[in-house]
């Protein structure tokens, strides 16, 4: 059950690029720095998800960096940077997306975001109109998050090998923590309901199996699309995440923390 810490990114801005880090605190909202912000639809009070390629895909085209909410920069596919916050940086987000947009820190309590059916954009591409369902955020997560459900994602480089994937492949599953492990398989879903130790302070608990989107088949900066990053879990490791769900691609698993600290890549992940 045990590895090592190999990966860890933080992606300040939701559906954005993230960042490799060496190390990084964590609290019970996650990572630190991680998720604090995202873009605000002005039009539909939705929140901007690439979990809806048709319309936000572009968010993964702009690279976000930083801790914290006033100390984030973003860097524009043509390599055009904004400092967090600049009076010109909404203009060239709602310029990008083609819609009125608002980056921000806080979203209405109500806030939804859109996920597209994952078996339609497989069937019918990244770029067509299909059916769309209204996601609430942070399910399990502290008041306020804008994560999607928990606060720190995990994935392991089994479940890589498992989809016939490099480890290089992982940012498309957008994983806080990559552990390394000599296990075989889909091993995050033996973990759901255990406790894990990361390095010498902190503990998280495993809550779910992480059901996939269409976001794992789209362009991730340098990386291309590759519909196989979705097929492929469809295909071999369909499960059912939480009781109110059927069974969905999975890929990684959740976790909330139990007791925060620093972590570091080299650090042992271990059962607690």
């Amino acid at each position: 059950m045990g590895g090592r810490l190999t990966q860890v990114w933080r992606y300040p801005v939701k559906s954005m690029l993230g960042e490799p880090l060496h190390s990084a605190m964590v609290d019970g909202r996650g990572l630190a720095g991680d998720r604090r912000l995202a873009v605000l639809d002005r039009d539909t009070g939705r929140v901007g998800s690439a979990k809806r390629p048709r319309r936000w895909s572009a968010l993964l085209g702009v690279r976000a960096t930083g801790d914290a909410p006033d100390r984030v920069r973003l860097t524009l596919p043509d390599g055009t940077g904004y400092a967090h916050p600049d009076d010109g940086l909404d203009t060239a987000l709602s310029r990008l997306l083609g819609r009125p947009v608002t980056l921000t820190g806080t979203v209405p309590a109500d806030a939804l975001l859109d996920r597209a059916d994952p078996d339609a954009v497989l069937a019918e591409g990244a770029d067509a109109d299909v059916p769309v369902t209204g996601n609430p955020l942070g399910g399990v997560a502290p008041a306020g998050s804008l994560v999607d459900f928990a606060p720190l994602h995990l994935l392991t480089t089994a479940s890589l090998d498992a989809l016939d994937l490099p480890w290089a492949a992982a940012p498309r599953y957008r994983p806080n923590l990559v552990v390394g492990t000599d296990a075989t398989g889909f091993v995050e879903n033996s973990w759901v309901g255990r406790e894990l130790r990361v390095g010498a302070e902190v503990v998280l608990r495993v809550v779910a199996p992480t059901p996939r989107c269409a976001v794992p088949t789209l362009a991730h900066g340098e990386l291309p699309g590759d519909p196989e990053a979705l097929r492929r879990p469809a295909r071999r490791n369909r499960v059912v995440p939480v009781p109110d769900l059927g069974a969905q691609p999975c890929v990684g698993a959740y976790a909330v923390v139990v007791r925060g600290g620093r972590i570091t890549a080299g650090d042992r992940v271990e059962p607690a």
